[in-house]
């Protein structure tokens, strides 16, 4: 299994640290890289239309979003110090190759999404401070390619410490653009009750919420937790678990902070001068000046957007490479992957500005929102389902209550991302020239969308539901067998699949050996993720079957006979050959379910395939 973001993998010891602030010191700085996604140019539209459209109302929805943020990545966060998967690795480890295919590809485009904005923003504010054109600015941005690589070599403190300073240079930019529009600190307040004064506003609290929960942090989050070495004992784990959640607490208020600054200011210039239809990044900017009557608030806004922008671009190439090595299993070098990200990014923005021009960057910024509402519940929904189970979690699993509540909130975003979905969709159909062409192109692909999610939601359950179906106890095996004398076949090899087929398989073994024969018990374990990792894998369906293994041995040693053991990993017809190869076997016995006709051509049959690749005699009992 290779581990995730291999070059700075457990690179931050905390383990020579005490107890106290030293301690907590060595675990903060993931939530900050993950942070900067929160209060990314994206976010800066929505933000600003709520604040000009309805005053301070909308703050509650900041508060909100915020809270919701903070549960799903405190769950992202416990999956990677638990499991040591990010949360694209545990995917692969439990989807098919087909379905992890797709989930790839629905994150790069999200990623890609993401990058655009960033591109925007990054070039806006370049525009804004320098004056350079908005085409030549898109350009610049190429050069912040090879930052990330400049830093990552250095190693992620580093990293984490120039994030840090960016987001340091975004707070201090709003503390005084704060104390430059002087907010009514009572109406801040206020705003924090939930209210929502006509549609119009709830169609704004939607794009706020949207825009505040990006899929990519969830994959970079439980990646970049695994950069710290720490104990890994059930005490050192806990401990992990306590000082990352202290982590996301502060990084994701100071987000919380920046979103709600940009929203108040809006706010306390343009609202209250009655100036409502203020949503461009370059009309906030350009009415700043003369608002608040000082040259340092459009200078000090243009700053922040390039940090904002910066700081957003060097973790969404960190989260493309976690994404990549992941599902693919497949990894390129950091500057081509930084190269080929940027590029899907500036092509699109270049193409657009050329020819629509400057004024629709407003538009693509609200468009690559909407590809990331699209692929949001394809990153928390299997998260959900991770951190909720038992085995995967080995103990450190959320309560049933954290469960409702992620769910809850899982709904909610999801439902209000689908709604901002529906709305894009309906309004391209109503102003297109040629809705048909939509109607048999991105229609479907919605649909399919949605098929897929339904997929994602439902296939644990019905998986979980399976299982418990399936009677597994090896006790209700009616064995009519008695311990007898001792026989010449001195070592039998029996294939259990825990099913009702193994109860003739064994009474047939029992009956060919003696007491003297040793049997040895075969079980494969075929779940997508055995297929892919063999024996390194440690996930649900394995540790069952390691249980019920050891339950037929040690009910059968009680009985009186000599049994061992082998659990296998991946395709029967290939790994018992190996087995039986590899061991000092005189039979193999192998119960059957009957298959015929049909369900042999839909299942296909194990025991074709095997009997050609042993060099023992095999005996299939029905």
């Amino acid at each position: 299994m290779t581990k995730s973001l291999e070059e700075v993998h457990e690179s931050v010891s905390t383990q020579n640290k005490k107890k106290g602030f030293r301690k907590i010191l060595a675990f903060l700085g993931p939530a900050y890289l993950v942070s900067v996604g929160y209060m990314d140019p994206g976010n800066w539209a929505t933000d600003i239309a709520g604040g000009s459209q309805f005053g301070y109302t909308l703050v509650w929805v900041l508060l909100m979003s915020n809270l919701m943020a903070l549960l799903l990545q405190s769950l992202s966060a416990r999956l990677g110090i638990v499991t040591q998967r990010d949360l694209a690795q545990a995917s692969r480890e439990t989807y098919s190759k087909y379905i992890n295919y797709i989930l790839y590809f629905l994150a790069e485009i999200a990623i890609a999404a993401c990058d655009l904005a960033e591109v925007l923003g990054m070039a806006i504010g370049i525009n804004l401070l320098f004056g350079i054109p908005l085409l030549e600015a898109v350009l610049i941005t190429v050069l912040d390619t090879f930052l990330l690589l400049f830093l990552i070599n250095k190693g992620i403190r580093k990293m984490e410490a120039f994030i840090i300073a960016l987001v340091a240079i975004i707070g201090f930019s709003f503390i005084f653009e704060m104390i430059f529009a002087e907010p009514e600190v009572h109406k801040v307040l206020a705003g924090l009750i939930p209210s929502i004064p006509n549609s119009a506003a709830l169609y704004i609290a939607i794009g706020i919420i949207g825009a505040t929960v990006m899929p990519h942090n969830l994959y970079l989050h439980s990646s970049l937790v695994q950069t710290r070495k720490f104990d890994r004992t059930p005490a050192g784990i806990k401990q992990a678990l306590k000082y990352n959640l202290i982590d996301s607490t502060i990084a994701l208020n100071l987000a919380f902070f920046v979103n709600a600054a940009i929203l108040i200011l809006a706010a306390a210039t343009f609202h209250k001068n009655g100036m409502f239809e203020v949503a461009e990044i370059q009309d906030a900017h350009q009415f700043l000046e003369p608002l608040l009557g000082t040259k340092w608030a459009p200078i000090l806004f243009a700053v922040a957007l390039i940090a904002a922008g910066q700081s957003s671009t060097v973790t969404g190439t960190l989260a493309g490479q976690i994404v990549m090595e992941g599902y693919l299993h497949f990894r390129i070098q950091p500057w081509v992957r930084r190269i080929i990200t940027r590029l899907i990014a500036i092509i699109p923005a270049v193409i657009v500005i050329l020819i629509y021009g400057e004024s629709v960057t407003g538009k693509l910024l609200i468009l690559s929102q909407v590809i990331l509402s699209l692929q949001l519940g394809f990153a928390i929904i299997p998260l959900i389902h991770f951190v909720s189970d038992k085995s995967k979690m080995k103990g450190f699993h959320i309560s049933r209550t954290t469960q409702v509540v992620s769910w809850i909130i899982a709904s909610i975003i999801v439902s209000l991302n689908a709604k901002l979905v529906y709305d894009e969709i309906t309004s391209w159909l109503a102003s297109s020239n040629h809705p048909m062409v939509l109607w048999f192109t991105v229609v479907p692909l919605a649909f399919g969308f949605l098929a897929l999610l339904l997929y994602i939601v439902f296939k644990p359950f019905i998986a979980k539901f399976k299982s418990k179906a399936i009677n597994h106890s090896p006790h209700n095996l009616k064995l009519k067998f008695s311990p007898r004398e001792s026989k010449s076949i001195k070592n039998i090899a029996v294939s259990v699949d825990f099913s009702s087929a193994d109860e003739a398989a064994l009474n047939k073994a029992f009956e060919l050996g003696g007491i003297d024969t040793e049997y040895t018990l075969i079980h494969i374990v075929e779940t997508v993720g055995a297929l892919m990792y063999g024996v390194h894998i440690h996930d649900y369906e394995t540790t069952i079957d390691e249980k019920l293994l050891l339950k037929y041995k040690d009910m059968l040693s009680e009985k009186g006979f000599k049994i061992k053991t082998e659990l296998g990993f991946g395709k029967p017809d290939k790994i018992i050959p190996k087995i039986i190869n590899d061991g000092q076997f005189d039979i193999l016995v192998m119960g059957t379910h009957g298959h015929t006709g049909l369900k042999d051509i839909l299942f296909g049959t194990t025991v074709d395939k095997l009997r050609h690749k042993i060099s023992i005699p095999l005996l299939i009992v029905k």
